[in-house]
C-alpha cells in the first residue's frame, strides 16, 4: 500500500513521517522533552507517543487531538487524551507549564501566529512552548492541503509551515521571547518563553 502524503493545493507533495508519529519515542523527541516543565499540554498529539513518554516519566501531561482516529489510538497506549481542537475549551487553562507543537504541528488551522497567541492564552505567565520547525530558509507560509494515500483523498483544510528563521518573529507574534533554535537529528526546534 502507497505512503499518505500531504498535497497542497499547489500540486506540492509534502511527505509525512506516520512511522515515527505511531511508533516509539526517538532519541530527538526525548532531547525536546528534556526541556518540558511539567504539567505539559501536548497539542496535536496524535497517537499519543509523547504524552505517553512524559508520563512514563512521572510527569502530568494531557493530549488533545481533534482526530477521532488518533485519539483512539492514543487511549488504547494509556495516554491521556482529549477529543477536540485546541481552539475549544481546555481544561487547565493559564496553568500548564509547557506545551508541545511537534511534528509539524504549527501548522494547525492555518495561521500560525493565531496558533501560538491560543497556546499562550492556555499557559501560565512563565510557560514555555516547545515548537518543531522547517530548516533555516523555509519561508512562512499558509495553504490548503489534505492527505492522500494512493487514490484515497481527505478534505482539503489550512495548514502552514514555519522555517527556524521565522521562530523570533512567530514567539513575538504570540507574546513570547524565543529563547533557542536549535537542530537533532536532522529536525530543527524553537523553545519559546513567557515573558
Amino acid at each position: 500500500m502507497s505512503r499518505p502524503v500531504l498535497r497542497t493545493a499547489e500540486g506540492a507533495v509534502l511527505a509525512l513521517d506516520v512511522d515515527r508519529w505511531a511508533g516509539a519515542t526517538t532519541d530527538d523527541d526525548i532531547d525536546v522533552l528534556g526541556r518540558a516543565v511539567a504539567p505539559v499540554l501536548d497539542v496535536g498529539c496524535g497517537p499519543g507517543r509523547l504524552t505517553v513518554e512524559l508520563a512514563s516519566r512521572g510527569i502530568v501531561a494531557l493530549g488533545v487531538d481533534a482526530s477521532p482516529l488518533a485519539v483512539r489510538m492514543a487511549r488504547a497506549t494509556g495516554a491521556p487524551v482529549l477529543e477536540r481542537s485546541v481552539f475549544d475549551r481546555v481544561p487547565g487553562a493559564g496553568r500548564w507549564r509547557t506545551a508541545l507543537l511537534l511534528d509539524g504541528n504549527v501548522g494547525i488551522g492555518g495561521d500560525p501566529a493565531a496558533l501560538v497567541r491560543r497556546v499562550r492564552a492556555l499557559l501560565d505567565r512563565r510557560g514555555r512552548l516547545l515548537v518543531e520547525v522547517e530548516p533555516p530558509g523555509v519561508a512562512m507560509r499558509t495553504f490548503r492541503a489534505r492527505v492522500e494515500r494512493g487514490p484515497d483523498r481527505g478534505p482539503w483544510f489550512r495548514w502552514a509551515v514555519v522555517g527556524a528563521d521565522g521562530a523570533a518573529g512567530l514567539a513575538a507574534a504570540g507574546g513570547f521571547a524565543c529563547t533557542d533554535v536549535w537542530a537533532s537529528r536532522g529536525r530543527w526546534f524553537a523553545q519559546l518563553d513567557g515573558t
